[in-house]
């Protein structure tokens, strides 16, 4: 006969976590600001606490709240928006510390994992002392706090591992004994389960407790609230047969080069990575890889760190991943001055991998986009980071502010999305339809006349005085067959000091040539031609 969920055999496990893990991957991960030491710490998401430490949750801080009222109840908090990369970077050292002692490892989430406890118990002699060994390399590995328990089914560990308090046989362990789950778990509330609009009802109902729930018929509650009612019933009753499923250990393709002792010149440490980052590209490529984002992280003896993410336009090579790491340590200094604290470790970690296949050339080469990257890339590894500038589009009224410079190969500051964002903003006043081709750095003075060789003016309502006639343009002047305008831009109205109006117009000269054309404190000046 086939056995039923209900019926399935259910698995001790042993389920470790990590209270507060956001806010403990965040300082771990060094790129806080420096203010941030020994204050309270709260992890910011979509303007509410995501998390914050135990320092935080002491003056009133707690999940939910708005930045405003945290803040308000914890004036010296410092607040870091939340960033789940660094969540699973941070977690991925403690998987692999946990899988050399015990393997198996299923991670739920960073900070929350699961084991098998039937194989460390037996290794280490017992589930008590399995899970002592676990936390003692937990410490190892910078991770204090961690706590344990162990039960039948994940479900009642990991409410064991929430409840465990320090003991002084075992600190922050809690093992429930064999067949003991449901007891342990009866006076929970139903909150645990994480189905709030299950817990609602329930609680109209009448039942406020897991083992309330668990005491339903498990028919009739499949009949009334469907297949997760039933599944929620099963946790709530102690009988969770799920199983640790272990996870696929990722190949390792970063690489770290410690210093001893820490180094003090670019020229020396760029030498002496230049084998790892051979080594890095290798491992790529053996895997059938390639990145077209690492990210750099620098330790010094101080124990300061300096952490960028860096961008390639077709993928990274050994000499790639060598200027980067030269230009990182480099700065705006020039490449011979000597480093302002030694440095003692540097790594690389991939941060976007794609099929190496996706990336192979044509049959006859890479065509003039390959020449083109060699080219800039040889101009910037002479000049320096910032020696080679891309314009990227970016919002704003004037046609200055919507140019944005970014080194190449570089995220743009925010990122891509920031710059959508702002691209997206309404701008009022700005140019309808494509925009210039030629923009000049300093808008060139120019002078625009009507018909009678009178300037043309525009007023407070932006009326023209005159249709434009001509104007003066490169010491030549022109006739104008063609203009529309004004669009104007009034900005700050309300700041006496920083207030700005300008009127924009579009011409068309007796050559052809389209200008676009400023009038501000009537003064002409162009500030842009469309070739």
């Amino acid at each position: 006969m086939n056995q039923t969920a209900s019926d399935a055999p259910v698995e001790r496990t042993l389920v470790l976590w990590c209270p507060d893990w956001p806010v403990l991957a965040a300082r771990l991960s060094g790129t806080l600001p420096e203010d941030a030491a020994g204050r309270p710490l709260a992890l910011v998401e979509h303007g509410e606490i995501l998390a914050c430490d135990a320092r935080a949750r002491a003056a009133g801080v707690k999940r939910g709240l708005r930045v405003r009222e945290a803040e308000a109840r914890c004036p010296d908090l410092v607040t870091v928006d939340y960033d789940p990369v660094i969540d699973a970077r941070a977690f991925e050292p403690v998987l692999l510390g946990v899988e050399h002692l015990m393997p198996g490892v299923q991670p739920y989430r960073a900070g929350l994992c699961a084991i098998r406890s039937r194989g460390p118990s037996r290794y280490y002699g017992g589930e008590l002392e399995a899970a002592t060994v676990l936390l003692a390399r937990l410490e190892e590995l910078g991770v204090p706090d961690a706590r344990i328990g162990i039960a039948d089914g994940p479900f009642a560990a990991e409410q064991a591992a929430r409840m465990s308090s320090s003991q002084a046989s075992a600190p922050r362990i809690l093992i429930i004994p064999v067949g003991a789950s449901p007891a342990f778990l009866a006076p929970l509330p139903l909150s645990v389960l994480a189905r709030p609009q299950l817990s609602t009802l329930l609680h109209r109902l009448g039942i406020t407790a897991l083992g309330d729930f668990g005491a339903l018929p498990a028919p009739e509650v499949r009949d009334r609230f469907g297949s997760d009612g039933a599944f929620a019933h099963r946790l709530a009753s102690g009988l969770d047969a799920r199983s640790v499923v272990p996870r696929v250990a990722p190949i390792e393709l970063a690489v770290s080069v410690s210093f001893e002792p820490p180094l003090d010149r670019i020229d020396q440490l760029a030498f002496g990575f230049r084998q790892s980052a051979e080594r890095f590209i290798e491992g790529l490529t053996e895997a059938g890889l390639v990145t077209t984002a690492i990210t750099i992280t620098l330790q010094s003896e101080r124990g300061e760190r300096s952490t960028r993410t860096w961008l390639h336009p077709r993928w990274f090579t050994a000499g790639d991943v060598l200027d980067r790491v030269r230009w990182q340590l480099q700065g705006s200094s020039d490449i011979d001055h000597g480093l302002a604290s030694p440095v003692e470790l540097v790594r690389v970690v991939p941060e976007t991998l794609d099929d190496a296949a996706d990336h192979e050339e044509g049959l006859w080469g890479g065509g003039p986009d390959e020449r083109i990257h060699n080219g800039l890339a040889r101009v910037q590894s002479m000049l320096g980071h910032d020696g080679v500038l891309t314009a990227i589009p970016s919002g704003g009224r004037l046609l200055l502010d919507r140019r944005l410079l970014v080194p190449w190969g570089s995220v743009p500051p925010g990122g891509e999305a920031a710059i959508l964002e702002r691209r997206a903003r309404p701008w009022p006043g700005t140019i309808p339809g494509a925009a210039p081709a030629t923009v000049f750095e300093d808008p060139l003075p120019v002078d625009v006349l009507d018909a009678f060789g009178r300037a043309v003016e525009v007023d407070d309502r932006s009326s023209v005085s005159a249709p434009p006639a001509r104007f003066s343009a490169a010491a030549a002047w022109h006739r104008v067959d063609g203009w529309a305008g004004p669009w104007t831009i009034d900005e700050r109205w309300w700041d006496e000091e920083r207030h700005r109006r300008v009127h924009r117009f579009q011409l068309v000269d007796d050559t052809g040539d389209a200008w676009l054309l400023i009038l501000e404190e009537q003064r002409w000046r162009a500030e842009a031609r469309y070739d």
